[in-house]
């Protein structure tokens, strides 16, 4: 089991959007607060990046920047630029000063997206990104992440047969490398802490796969740690030092977290989805969700639908 794609795709709801923009100096444009995460990419020109705490961030082109917690930040050509304010319509887009191409070759060419997100049920992964995560264009550097940005700038521009279909995919793709290529760029510059370090260590690593890949098991620590090779004291002080809560505790908050995706998104009954996280009865499987949800998992299966 994939530890990170998991982690995401439990965490991701409803479509991701993007946009290609063209802007002409002098250009700025600001984002409210919201539960999206989302991502500025430079495809051309230069930009400045305002985020609502910290300094200002230069982008180059291919920078990419990446903010997962939803907070108000500007994206400007220069920092005189007073920003005109982005809306979020119905569908999810955001409107704001025209960015579609004119007369003459625009300053700069950006590539904007958006991730909605369970902040409910947000993992410890993606809580310890800072604000903003930036990762300057380098040759030879993060090529993965930089072949996915081309790929959907090419869709955005062109809008063949099949975009629609493309450009979620690519979405949810750019999404993944992003963050692998933030914590690689962590772990090389020796940086590396929580689940950077967790997803790195080769013990702690395994229990999580262990835990992800089959959460009904009746997992013990000492099962857990023979993962990784490691007796079952060392291993529940390296997990909990780099994860932040001990093994058994995290198997029951991703055991409920599964419960929650699987009540939204599948036709299943209550004994079922308490069978695939590990519950024998649906009273203790009831009693346990509505411990950790703050309600029912029928009242949780209505509000989602």
């Amino acid at each position: 089991m994939d530890v990170l794609s998991d982690v995401v795709a439990a965490m991701r709801t409803g479509r991701p959007h993007s946009a290609r923009r063209y802007q002409y100096a002098p250009w700025g444009q600001r984002w409210a607060d919201s539960d999206e995460a989302g991502f500025h990419v430079v495809l051309r020109g230069s930009a400045w990046l305002i985020p609502r705490d910290g300094e200002p961030v230069a982008l180059a082109p291919g920078d990419v920047v990446f903010l997962a917690h939803g907070q108000g930040h500007a994206l400007v050509s220069g920092l005189d630029v007073a920003p005109r304010e982005m809306r979020r319509l119905p569908d999810g887009t955001w409107s704001g000063p025209p960015g579609e191409p004119r007369e003459g070759c625009p300053d700069t060419v950006t590539l904007c997206g958006t991730y909605r997100l369970d902040r409910d049920r947000a993992h410890r992964l993606l809580a310890e990104l800072p604000e903003v995560v930036h990762l300057p264009a380098r040759v030879g550097g993060h090529r993965s992440l930089r072949a996915a940005v081309e790929l959907l700038g090419m869709e955005l521009e062109e809008g063949r047969p099949g975009t629609d279909a493309i450009v979620t995919s690519l979405l949810d793709t750019l999404l993944l490398y992003i963050l692998r290529a933030w914590w690689e760029s962590e772990r090389a510059a020796g940086r590396a802490r929580g689940w950077s370090a967790a997803l790195a260590d080769p013990a702690v690593a395994a229990a999580l796969r262990a835990i992800h890949g089959d959460p009904a098991r009746p997992w013990t620590v000492a099962e857990l740690g023979a993962t990784g090779g490691l007796s079952r004291a060392a291993f529940a002080r390296r997990f909990t030092g780099l994860v932040g809560e001990p093994p058994l505790t995290y198997l029951t908050w991703w055991r409920m977290t599964t419960a929650g995706r699987l009540l939204r998104h599948d036709d299943l009954s209550l004994r079922e989805v308490a069978a695939r996280t590990g519950y024998t009865s649906e009273f203790a499987f009831a009693k346990a969700f509505k411990r950790e949800h703050g309600m029912s998992p029928g009242r949780y299966r209505g509000k989602g639908s």
